[in-house]
């Protein structure tokens, strides 16, 4: 259940303690000053379909402690303690007054992060770039109208937090997780709990983990011994529950992993691969699989993929995957929405390689727009390619990259903490919005202090006049 606040809270109704004065062009009170938090919240009361039961928190508050904690990257009770110790934190969370108290209980976040999706986040982003940015003026009766503006679009990963996957440990680890699940089924009154050789198998596994280099022969024997350590585990389980035992969800999704598991691995030993479709790469977070990018920091990582396509300095996600996907399929879909937007399709599009296939090609030239790069195959006879404009292409280009940089340094996507496929797609989504609040809030700043500097200069000229 929700309701609506009658209104949000302005700064002059914020209430201050005796002794306490802040000030109002603090960045965490401008910062809330940009963000339509009225219309978010008209959107956030379609979540809730139940009329009935507790309250939920404000969407402020909600909203709020999620961007506080994607700008420096605390934990859920590092958060709650700094919203309880700021003043001006507990401003942005739409709280009435400074106040001594927890704003909320720290095990919230994880509802928050569930209830706003990487979906309701998106058209989120939409609300505050369209509060920050001039209304454009209108053509007239343009029909059809001309192409304008540039969209930037490239893809990365968001990496999890995860170990980097051995098939040795995977197996490891899936084999402690089946014991476990026997322990919790077993009851002293059937009598002796079947034998797992558990001591057996962590001795063979240890073995092969200590040494610092490993033969393939040896991590495949490795891999033999644990697979049929495995299968065993996996029979016993199988049998126990025809027997009338009983697993909870959890545990029936964990056994559903060990057995998917199990396939992939049984299959690529006994074909001698070490690629399977739809790899399982962590046991605690089945979703993630292994992403080829081909750079020279890593060439595989292991979390989300995304395309980020940037407009006139803003930053939207145009897709979020954790399947690895042909990131030029994305183009078409982000061109239209592009195109939704602003009522036209871009002039230029500018993108890596990848992009430029003879589908893409067709689609954007159908339109009239301009897909930047070389043509596709040979070069002509006695073609004469622009230099200049490809290489202000690449140089336009880079914002892209550098936004995508910034949003790995300082707005979380550098490394994903959150475990679930639908809180770990909240994360990679707010940090969209962290880097678009960043741009505003940079603008202003910017333009407050041209105004100052102006100001003062203007003093010193008057000055001078005097004197003289």
């Amino acid at each position: 259940m929700y309701k609506i606040k009658s209104k949000q809270i302005r700064f002059e109704d914020f209430h201050q303690p005796v002794g306490l004065t802040m000030d109002p062009n603090n960045r965490w009170i401008k910062k809330a000053e940009m963000i339509p938090w009225d219309e978010i919240e008209l959107r956030y009361l379609e979540l809730f379909k139940n009329r009935n039961g507790n309250v939920a928190k404000p969407l402020r508050l909600a909203l709020g402690a999620c961007i506080i904690q994607a700008e420096y990257g605390y934990s859920d009770e590092e958060t709650v303690l700094q919203i309880q110790e700021g003043p001006y934190l507990q401003f942005f969370c739409g709280l009435p007054g400074y106040t001594l108290g927890r704003p909320f209980d720290p095990s919230l976040m994880v509802h928050f992060r569930k209830r706003l999706t990487a979906e309701v986040l998106g058209e989120i982003n939409e609300m505050i770039i369209r509060a920050a940015q001039k209304p454009e003026e209108d053509d007239g009766d343009e029909d059809p109208p001309e192409n304008k503006g540039t969209m930037i679009i490239d893809a990365t990963c968001a990496p999890a937090n995860i170990k980097y996957p051995q098939d040795t440990e995977l197996l490891n680890e899936a084999r402690e997780n089946a014991e476990a699940l026997i322990d919790a089924l077993h009851d002293p009154a059937d009598g002796k709990k079947p034998r797992t050789y558990r001591k057996a198998a962590k001795k063979a596994y240890r073995k092969t983990a200590k040494k610092r280099h490993r033969k393939a022969g040896e991590i495949r024997k490795t891999i033999k011994q644990q697979l049929q350590y495995l299968h065993r585990d996996l029979n016993i389980l199988e049998t126990m529950l025809k027997a009338g035992k009983e697993l909870t969800q959890k545990q029936e999704e964990r056994l559903a992993v060990l057995r998917k598991l199990y396939e992939q691995q049984k299959y690529m030993y006994d074909n001698r691969t070490h690629s399977v479709e739809n790899r399982i790469v962590s046991i605690s977070q089945p979703h993630i699989r292994p992403i080829v990018r081909g750079k020279a920091k890593a060439k595989v990582e292991f979390g989300g993929k995304m395309d980020i396509s940037v407009t006139d300095g803003w930053t939207r996600l145009e897709h979020l995957s954790f399947e690895a996907y042909n990131e030029s399929t994305v183009l078409p879909s982000a061109i239209e929405r592009f195109k939704e937007r602003t009522g036209r399709y871009p002039k230029k599009i500018l993108a890596d390689k990848i992009y430029r296939n003879r589908e893409n090609l067709a689609y954007c030239k159908e339109r009239g727009i301009r897909l930047s790069g070389p043509a596709l195959g040979r070069p002509k006879k006695n073609e004469v390619r622009d230099r200049y404009q490809d290489y202000r292409d690449e140089c336009d280009r880079v914002e892209v990259e550098r936004k995508i940089s910034l949003a790995k340094r300082k707005c979380g996507i550098g490394l994903i903490m959150t475990k679930l496929p639908v809180t770990a797609g909240h994360s990679i989504a707010l940090s969209v919005i962290v880097l678009n609040l960043r741009k505003v809030l940079l603008r202003l700043f910017d333009r407050r202090c041209f105004f100052t500097d102006f100001i003062q200069l203007l003093a010193s000229v008057q000055k001078s006049v005097v004197v003289q």
